[in-house]
């Protein structure tokens, strides 16, 4: 049995894509010459290796089994080329890091200048986009992820712990009141997150404020709702990363709403010894370290700082 090697590497960007159409622009090719690789390759092992279930590709069973193959295959092949090269110990390459778009926003965006200065020789890809590109499926080399995964060929480290509480401008208060316990909340604006595209059960909040509390104004961005609350629309939890440092944002009910989340550094296995990405993961502990103290030299201050703790 024979066939050609690069046509795993198809498989696996429709794997992981689980549509023709993404997985042509990763790879740079029509989608007609995707489904051509993909039919000479089930032709030449004699097994179908998906099947169309609600608009997308899902793996078979012999599918599954060869995508862990294929993945094996492909971490070899990077370990060798990373290996005859020399990029092993290089600073230099792409790096492509999934990222809250808080957390990239107020934390990462600072100090991106500095990163720069240390590592030009580094070319860094921020994504912001909804939900996090998983390293374990190679869609990203590195991920701040909210929980930590369960399963993958994966290196996880917890970065740091960031705290959440409810916040409002002075000129909201002033208008419709302000509240003293949380089911008080029930007659105020509400801001928050559109339900159906809550990419993550951890940012689903305000069921944590008080049971049944639901936005009026919503929005999937978190800078979004920044704005929002800032500029008088509601009530919104945000994370004190954001909050703290806009002297027009006050805090509301600090001794009975705090929520708490972590974030979670996940590196493929297979990347955990590589200089670019050893490099990237030093500086994001940096940023959380600088965060913090932001924090701590904000602690004499009412209602300032950032709630990032590194472990």
């Amino acid at each position: 049995m024979m066939f050609d090697w690069d046509d795993l590497r198809v498989f696996l960007a429709v794997a992981r894509a689980r549509k023709v159409a993404p997985a042509a622009r990763t790879l740079g090719i029509d989608g007609t010459t995707i489904m051509r690789r993909l039919t000479r390759l089930e032709k030449s092992l004699g097994a179908e290796l998906f099947e169309m279930a609600s608009g997308e590709r899902a793996l078979t069973v012999r599918g599954q089994a060869l995508l862990r193959h294929a993945e094996t295959v492909e971490s070899a092949a990077m370990s060798a080329i990373e290996d005859v090269a020399g990029q092993e110990q290089q600073l230099a390459g792409q790096v492509r890091l999934s990222v809250a778009e808080g957390f990239g926003t107020w934390v990462l965006a600072p100090g991106l200048a500095e990163f720069s200065q240390r590592h030009p020789g580094i070319r860094l890809d921020l994504i912001t986009a909804s939900g996090f590109l998983n390293p374990s499926k190679r869609e990203a080399d590195m991920a701040l992820m909210l929980a930590r995964p369960q399963r993958g060929r994966l290196s996880v480290k917890r970065l740091g712990e960031y705290r959440l509480h409810l916040y409002a401008s002075a000129d909201y208060l002033k208008r419709a009141g302000r509240p003293e316990h949380p089911s008080r909340l029930r007659d105020h604006v509400l801001v928050g997150y559109v339900p159906e595209f809550i990419f993550s059960p951890e940012l689903d909040y305000l069921d944590e404020v008080e049971t049944g509390l639901e936005a009026h104004l919503r929005a999937t961005s978190i800078n979004m709702q920044y704005r929002m609350i800032r500029d008088g629309s509601g009530i919104g939890v945000l994370p004190d990363f954001i909050a703290r440092s806009d002297p027009n944002l006050i805090e509301l009910m600090a001794d009975r709403v705090e929520i708490v989340r972590h974030f979670w550094l996940v590196t493929h296995e297979d990347l955990r010894k590589v200089a670019r990405i050893a490099a990237v993961g030093a500086w994001l502990q940096e940023r959380v370290a600088a965060a913090s103290a932001r924090r701590d030299r904000a602690a004499h201050i009412p209602l300032k700082g950032v709630s990032l703790t590194p472990s």
